[in-house]
Order: C-alpha cells, then sequence, then structure tokens
C-alpha cells in the first residue's frame, strides 16, 4: 500500500470517563494542543477520513477540522466500553483498512504508522487485524482492523464480549514492530500528563 490517504480510515475513540484523570482528558493540553486534536492530526497524516466516536461531540466541536466527522456513541450500561464504540464506527467504514486509535496517545508518530500503513498489503488474509503484543496481550487501541472483521465484532457483543484481549484471542491477528515502545505510553493521570 502506497500512502495513498484515501485507501484508510481511521476511528478516534473519545468515550471514556477520564476518572483517573479527574477531567476529560481528550481535552487535556500537551504543548498547548488538546489531546484528542494531537490525536486526529496524526492520524491525518495516514488517513483523510477520520471518524471520532463518542458520546458527547458538542465537547469536541470547537476542535473539528477538514476532515473529521463524528460518531455519537450510543451506550447504555449494558452496551458500553471501547469495544462498542469501535463497533459503533466500524460500521461507517468504507474502507477495507481502519486505523483505531484511543484519543490518549500524545506520542503517536506518524513515521511509524505511516510504515505500519504500507506493511498491510502483506497481511495474511485470514487475519482480522495488524496489532503490536507486549506483556499484556495485544494494544487493541493503536492498531489496523480489517473492515470485514465487523460481522465476528458484532456477535461477539451480542454474546455479551467486552474486553477487546478475549475478542482478539478468537481470531488470527498478525504482529507489528514497534521501534518505539514509548509511542503507545497512554496518559491517564495527572502525573502521566505531568511527564509530557
Amino acid at each position: 500500500m502506497s500512502n495513498d490517504c484515501s485507501k484508510l480510515t481511521a476511528i478516534v475513540l473519545a468515550g471514556g470517563k477520564s476518572s483517573r484523570m479527574g477531567e476529560d482528558k481528550a481535552l487535556m493540553p500537551i504543548q498547548g494542543v488538546p489531546m484528542l486534536q494531537r490525536v486526529c492530526s496524526v492520524a491525518q497524516g495516514c488517513s483523510d477520513t477520520i471518524y471520532i466516536v463518542t458520546p458527547w461531540p458538542e465537547r469536541y466541536q470547537n476542535l473539528l477540522l477538514p476532515g473529521y466527522q463524528f460518531i455519537k456513541e450510543i451506550s447504555s450500561p449494558d452496551t458500553q466500553g471501547p469495544l462498542v464504540g469501535f463497533a459503533q464506527g466500524l460500521v461507517q467504514v468504507q474502507t477495507d483498512w481502519v486505523l483505531l486509535l484511543a484519543c490518549d496517545l500524545p506520542r503517536l508518530r506518524v513515521e511509524v504508522l505511516r510504515d505500519w500503513t504500507n506493511r498491510l498489503d502483506s497481511v495474511e488474509d485470514n487475519a482480522i487485524a495488524s496489532l503490536v503484543h507486549h506483556n499484556q496481550g495485544w494494544e487493541p487501541l493503536c492498531g489496523f482492523y480489517r473492515r470485514r472483521c465487523l460481522p465476528l465484532l458484532l456477535d461477539f457483543i451480542a454474546q455479551g464480549g467486552r474486553s477487546f484481549q478475549k475478542w482478539l484471542l478468537q481470531h488470527p491477528v498478525e504482529l507489528l514492530p514497534l521501534p518505539e515502545p514509548d509511542m503507545l505510553f497512554n496518559c491517564n493521570t495527572p502525573e502521566d500528563l505531568a511527564i509530557n
């Protein structure tokens, strides 16, 4: 795959309660730029179409830039969490591949994401995703998924599944190399914010 931004859709999840941060982390500034806007700007280096999945699109309207579209996440106590938000965003995707990102990744590097994007053509046909693996399992919120995994995802959710790890364990996933591990640092607390 070339760096053709029209061949890939990006979904950024901004639906967390930010309970450890104490306020909405998507709006927390890193070097003067709200985290959600930073992540979307990096995503824009890989994709022309960026969906922001959130229960609160009105909170982020002032961050709206060309190419961003909001998808209002519909959740209830029984149907919430990043897996459900991803499924609601994936319904809208028209491209074969989607780049899924959490809104709290202030150290994302567009060069790494572009390198990963260039590897997508060589991913095995049976793999539903291409992700980094670490001690806790797969890194589900910074990686690539095939659009055609949607029926599998919806079936898992319908059966009460809410864990990315449990879902991914049921299907083939291709490993991505991670040249810079600190790129996946996610910012959850005021202490995390202080070191960025």
